[in-house]
């Protein structure tokens, strides 16, 4: 009876055990609210459209009357190395400095904290080249999108930037900055989709929790497109479109994104 009792209790210590080693299933419900703001500034100014007068490197000074560019494909990293990638159909958000609701795009993400931010400055390839009955919403050439895409050249227009300049010898004194261009689908072209990576650890982690928001508070700052690896002036560039000097802008504001800090 002894030994029957011993067997009993060992069995049901070897069971108990494999039951605390087994992983908890991955809930799925377990997901939060997750802002990611853009905004949008000019060096240590913000950024205020039509009014504001500011100067870039080439000393030419200079208004922003329209600012608009799409943000797509985040992914996010957890503190272990982890990646979650938002669903495609959930991550194209054009951002319009016009519209204040536009500049803080909303995720739905899987609890936990978050170190590193990755988005695309663009509309991939793949969403560029899809039919265009399957591209709804902000991606919508007829709507949202109005003013965001080339008919003629089919594709989208990632970053849109205009603006006045006493340098520009444009009528009206104009500047218009229009980069596109995805590396083309029948004939090859300059690829100006552009990946940023922001580490988030230095001024704050995203905690994502079901019952409590968290706000990842970026800072773009639209002069970088005059100063940076080109620095570009208006009397000599007062028009960019699809020319290969688009790809000076793009390699510029891929350097207007950082992070000021997150709110939990």
């Amino acid at each position: 009876m002894k030994k029957i009792l011993f067997l009993f209790s060992a069995l049901t210590l070897i069971i108990t055990s494999c039951k605390k080693e087994v992983a908890p299933e991955y809930n799925t419900s377990a997901t939060g609210q997750l802002s990611i703001e853009f905004d949008n500034v000019v060096g240590n100014q913000d950024l205020q459209l039509n009014t504001g007068t500011y100067t870039n490197a080439s000393n030419e000074s200079f208004k922003v009357t329209l600012l608009k560019y799409f943000v797509s494909n985040f992914v996010l990293t957890k503190t272990d190395g982890t990646t979650v990638t938002i669903p495609q159909d959930s991550c194209y958000f054009l951002i319009d400095e016009s519209i204040p609701n536009s500049t803080i795009p909303k995720l739905k993400v899987p609890e936990g904290e978050y170190t590193k931010l990755s988005f695309v400055v663009g509309v991939d390839s793949l969403r560029n080249t899809m039919d265009i009955s399957k591209r709804t919403g902000v991606l919508d050439p007829a709507g949202t999108a109005a003013g965001m895409y080339w008919s003629w050249n089919s594709g989208y227009i990632f970053f849109k930037m205009e603006g006045t300049s006493p340098a520009s010898t444009q009528n009206g004194n104009i500047f218009q900055y229009h980069i596109g261009l995805f590396g083309g689908y029948t004939t090859p072209t300059i690829n100006n989709l552009k990946t940023i990576t922001l580490d988030l650890t230095a001024r704050g982690t995203a905690k994502i929790k079901n019952n409590k928001p968290a706000n990842i508070h970026l800072l773009v700052d639209v002069l970088k497109v005059f100063n940076g690896t080109t620095n570009i002036s208006i009397a000599k560039n007062a028009v960019v479109m699809v020319s290969p000097f688009s790809a000076n802008i793009a390699n510029n504001y891929v350097n207007m994104f950082s992070h000021n800090h997150t709110e939990n």
